[in-house]
């Protein structure tokens, strides 16, 4: 593709450049959300693995085994659980800063199209893309990692219906 064409492109058309802008943007605050709400599992996680361990201490007091075999699954279950959290919200940290990376790089290419700087303008055209490919990669992977946090937590919550259930027959 010609490099004019593509200036002249941009001069006559002020959206291309909006959406070199916007895309990266909402794909900025969709990290951010992911982040927070990833945070917010995260500390359940932890919440939740601090209350195990109390309740451990109180089972080994007791020296109910079969709580401390439950207590200690879970437990286990918690810390993956958490494990998978913390990697979930830097994979979403990673795709902000690639989100904020390619929308710094689509705004210089922009400006420098208008200045006819071919050369650095295709290399901040190629570091953008590869950014939001890179951002878009962190998004799916901590998305993948969120599902199977939400397994666990799933099978967890059945474990302990089908005990309850066998201790009522």
């Amino acid at each position: 593709m010609d490099v004019s064409v593509g200036a002249s492109q941009i001069q006559s058309n002020p959206f291309v450049i909006l959406t070199f802008i916007v895309a990266p943007a909402i794909l900025t605050n969709a990290s951010a959300m992911m982040v927070m709400s990833t945070s917010n599992r995260f500390a359940r996680a932890i919440d939740r693995a601090r209350d195990l361990s109390r309740q451990l201490e109180v089972a080994r007091e007791d020296n109910n085994l079969t709580l401390l075999d439950r207590l200690n699954s879970e437990l286990l279950l918690t810390e993956r659980r958490a494990v998978l959290l913390l990697t979930a919200i830097r994979s979403f940290y990673f795709s902000l800063g690639g989100f904020a990376f390619a929308a710094l790089f689509a705004l210089v290419g922009a400006e420098l199209a208008n200045m006819s700087v071919s050369v650095i303008n295709r290399i901040c055209a190629i570091l953008a893309i590869v950014a939001v490919l890179l951002a878009v990669g962190g998004l799916v992977i901590g998305s993948v990692l969120l599902v199977s946090e939400t397994r666990i937590t799933v099978g967890i919550i059945q474990d302990r219906i089908r005990k309850i259930n066998q201790n009522r027959q």
